[in-house]
């Protein structure tokens, strides 16, 4: 029962059913086959975020600015399809190689110039939003091209596109990071980086590794951001960062880094995305539902910093249970 508790996907995934459980039973539609459906495309944005930001997060890192290089990368691909016509298989491939450049440019300032990495990516969320408004002083470029739309619209067996996205890219970050050495680097360093640096981990490059896997991650949801509307925009992408952060957090991820687990992060991102969703069919205003986020996000923090308290006040009121003979 303690390796129960103490199994990090536990708790996210108790917390899902529950809120499943409650929305589905006080919202109407909500099981819908067309709800559904469209839950799958609300979710596969801030779920691909995620990943990366749950790989940062697990070296003891922060990353503030996916929402600005969704914003940024948006706008690089509507401009690459649409003005200078270069085939969309080559523009986002391009844009793609961008998002780990970005990424690469947050790693070099946090991991090898020591800059904290909070104080590196926010400034890059200032950066990259301000260089997404330059090109065309603010204003979005619409109907992109119309084989645009089935990257985010398309299906395969009736099911959505985005689905197959979300299954490949958390199938290949559990395998990353459970069954590759890199994998248990990222957890190494975030235990104690000075540990897995005296036991011969190469900590710069591994954390620099980590925020180029993020920025490819914002990369791809930039993409479908694209997508989805048929268009490229400097407002693409606002607070992004935080549903990432919140999502990486809620399925069990420590702030202080080296615990947290990828399906945790997926469970965290279904979370926010069904009390959303529920809010939005009952017709609750955006104002508020930034209020219901925040205090999510608030508690699944305290959660996370009272983890071991509570393990341990739950094993030690268990074993002082008297046990049937």
């Amino acid at each position: 029962m303690s390796r129960f508790l103490n199994a990090t996907v536990v708790g996210p995934m108790v917390a899902f059913l529950a809120v499943l459980l409650i929305v589905g039973f006080t919202t109407e539609h909500f099981f819908d086959t067309g709800n559904l459906a469209n839950l799958t495309l609300q979710v596969s944005v801030v779920s691909l975020v995620a990943v990366g930001s749950t790989i940062v997060i697990l070296t003891g890192g922060i990353d503030l600015s996916p929402g600005s290089v969704i914003a940024l990368l948006s706008m690089v691909l509507a401009l690459l399809v649409k003005p200078y016509a270069l085939p969309l298989p080559t523009a986002i491939l391009s844009v793609l190689v961008m998002g780990g450049g970005l990424g690469a440019l947050n790693g070099f300032f946090s991991a090898y110039l020591r800059i904290p990495s909070f104080i590196a990516t926010l400034a890059a969320f200032s950066a990259f939003r301000g260089l997404a408004f330059i090109p065309t002083n603010g204003t979005p470029i619409f109907s992109v091209s119309a084989s645009l739309s089935q990257v985010f619209y398309g299906t395969l067996f009736g099911v959505p596109l985005p689905f197959y996205y979300i299954v490949i890219a958390y199938f290949a970050a559990h395998v990353f990071l459970n069954r590759s050495p890199v994998g248990r680097e990222l957890y190494a360093i975030g235990g104690n980086a000075t540990a897995a640096r005296l036991s011969g981990i190469n900590v710069r490059r591994i954390q620099c590794l980590a925020f180029i896997i993020s920025g490819v991650a914002s990369a791809l949801a930039a993409v479908l951001f694209a997508a989805r509307l048929n268009s490229g925009s400097p407002n693409y992408g606002t607070g992004m960062e935080l549903q990432a952060i919140a999502a990486s957090v809620i399925g069990g991820a420590s702030l202080a880094g080296g615990r947290g687990h990828i399906l945790g992060t997926l469970l965290g991102a279904l979370i926010i995305t069904v009390v959303q969703n529920a809010m939005n069919l009952n017709g609750i205003g955006s104002s508020l539902q930034a209020v219901v986020i925040g205090t999510i996000i608030l508690i699944a923090v305290g959660i996370d910093r009272w983890h071991g308290e509570l393990t341990q006040a739950i094993s030690l009121l268990m074993s002082k249970t008297p046990r049937p003979r």
